[in-house]
């Protein structure tokens, strides 16, 4: 009776393995501890990858070089237009351009197109010039002179119904725009270029930043009219962005 049983069991068994031989299948289970193919790059693929963000950076610097560049002249170009039209409003009020000043790098450009008076309700003709928008004053002494002018055209004068008004020509200037420097002993203001130099090392007044328009009337490359201009140093290379043409001049001679 026995024997029969393990005959009955042993055919069980082998019909079972029959059944999974035939279906492909495997009655083992793989061992949780078996080893994985490795996930790790090689030495190889390394240097390959290493030497691709090596050439792509030597793409991608000189690009991002270049963008900076255009990004400081169209700012610069910006301002230009601005000035251009600040320019070209005060000639029709007052019928002409506004004064030179010493020279071109010394303008009384600020003062002009801002706008002055030098009338305080406590002290009236105080021989003190104050801009319309309070940013800065200038005394009426030799300082004046230094700069080039006896005063200032676009200035308050008089009082009640005979008075003559400034006027703001400039009234989105940013502060970025402009900044004082030290001329002839005391601080005076100047229009600025915002970008600075941008270079650290151009320095055509002596202070870091301290980048004047330049500003000649008339002009030698506009005579009917006015010339202005910038200079900016990028990565030691002068750029000069002028009104008297729109492409941008490099490794000009002008101060």
């Amino acid at each position: 009776m026995k024997i029969k049983i393990n005959s009955l069991r042993n055919a069980e068994c082998g019909m079972r393995n029959e059944n999974a031989a035939a279906s492909g299948t495997n009655s083992l289970r793989p061992s949780p501890f078996a080893l994985r193919p490795s996930s790790a790059f090689t030495l190889i693929e390394l240097l390959v990858v290493i030497s691709i963000i090596g050439v792509l950076a030597a793409f991608t610097v000189p690009v991002m070089k270049q963008l900076k560049r255009r990004e400081y002249i169209n700012k610069t170009q910006a301002e230009l237009a601005q000035l251009e039209t600040a320019i070209d409003s005060y000639k029709a009020t007052h019928g002409f351009y506004p004064p030179n000043g010493l020279n071109c790098l010394t303008n009384v450009l600020y003062f002009e197109l801002l706008g002055t008076t030098n009338d305080t309700p406590s002290n009236p003709n105080n021989g003190t010039y104050y801009t319309l928008d309070h940013s800065a004053s200038i005394v009426a002494n030799s300082t004046l002179a230094d700069l080039g002018v006896g005063g200032f055209i676009n200035c308050t004068k008089g009082s009640g119904e005979d008075a003559a008004p400034a006027k703001n020509f400039l009234p989105e200037l940013k502060p970025g725009q402009y900044g004082t420097n030290t001329f002839a002993g005391p601080y005076v203001n100047f229009l600025f270029g915002s970008v600075g130099g941008p270079d650290q090392s151009y320095k055509p007044l002596g202070l870091i930043g301290s980048n004047p328009w330049r500003y000649v009337c008339p002009g030698t490359n506009n005579p009917t009219s006015y010339d202005l201009w910038i200079v900016l140093s990028i990565a030691n290379q002068k750029n000069l962005i002028c009104n008297w043409t729109k492409g941008v001049q490099k490794n000009t001679t002008l101060p």
